[in-house]
């Protein structure tokens, strides 16, 4: 979508659908909630302008069935043989947007916090993005590739392990399919269940001194398995885990190689709304490296 008065409108629905998802559902003029409601609608009515475009351009030619994931749904069937209905094609899209959104804005938003609190960790990956920078000079290609990212080892465990202190998601529902013991509990078949991601991150069984921020926790072996589950486990783990992996990462590299940054407050408390978030949003001083 280019930029301009739709993609406006879209990104301000969008807001206010994210500030009223899990808010008490107090459906009446002025509450979070309320909001969240026309948004959607309002997101709705937006993307059935951009089906309905998109539709014409791909009977006409001018738009390919591979460009992206609009495309993809429009072509495609549910696996039984029948098309997409558009609401569905509507629900995944808003699953992703919502999904891919605010987790990786305040991942990033966490590191940058992390890396000027903690200088020798920042020292760590600038050394290790100007590394990559250097090799990218002496090549005709400018631009990341997707092996330097396998080269980023240390930023990527300084990203783990600010996901270990600050998940994005704070667990998911499961729904019971046989009667389960736990803990001392009887939970019945058919019951929900809510895991939580933070409690098990803070548990000092499986990360020692688990307050404190340190990615060399990640080297090596790395983590018992199921222990750190910012993107979930098994068969249900978060399907853009190695996209938002590459988001973070191209993120860090771009800013790393180019500016030092300091924190104006470092006492900003972080909340949750209900992902983790900065309360006056992390404001920076930024200096130039050049």
């Amino acid at each position: 979508m280019d930029e301009g008065p739709q993609q406006s409108d879209l990104y301000r629905h969008f807001i206010d659908l994210l500030n009223g998802m899990l808010q008490i559902p107090l459906d009446f003029p002025g509450t979070l909630y309320r909001k969240a409601r026309i948004g959607s609608n309002q997101i709705r009515g937006i993307l059935q302008t951009v089906i309905d475009k998109r539709r014409v351009d791909l009977a006409s030619g001018s738009a390919s069935p591979q460009q992206d994931l609009l495309s993809f749904l429009l072509c495609n069937n549910d696996g039984s043989g029948n098309a997409l209905r558009d609401d569905e094609i509507k629900d995944n899209i808003m699953l992703l947007l919502m999904a891919g959104h605010d987790t990786s804005v305040v991942t990033v938003t966490l590191i940058l916090r992390y890396l000027a609190l903690n200088p020798d960790c920042y020292q760590k990956v600038l050394q290790e993005q100007m590394e990559i920078k250097r090799e990218k000079e002496g090549t005709q290609v400018g631009v990341l590739q997707w092996d330097d990212l396998q080269k980023m080892k240390y930023t990527w465990r300084a990203v783990q392990e600010t996901l270990r202190l600050y998940p994005p998601a704070g667990g998911t529902w499961r729904k019971a399919i046989v009667d389960i013991s736990f803990a001392g509990f009887s939970i019945p078949t058919g019951w929900k269940l809510f895991w939580t991601t933070r409690s098990t991150h803070k548990n000092a069984e499986y990360f020692e001194d688990p307050e404190n921020f340190d990615p060399s926790r990640f080297e090596e072996n790395g983590t018992v398995p199921y222990t750190f589950v910012p993107f979930g486990g098994g068969p249900q783990m978060c399907p853009g885990n190695e996209f938002a992996r590459m988001v973070i990462l191209v993120f860090i590299h771009s800013i790393v190689k180019n500016v030092k940054w300091d924190l104006v407050n470092v006492n900003e408390k972080i909340i949750a709304n209900p992902i983790p978030t900065l309360a006056n949003g992390l404001p920076i001083r930024l200096t130039s490296l050049y």
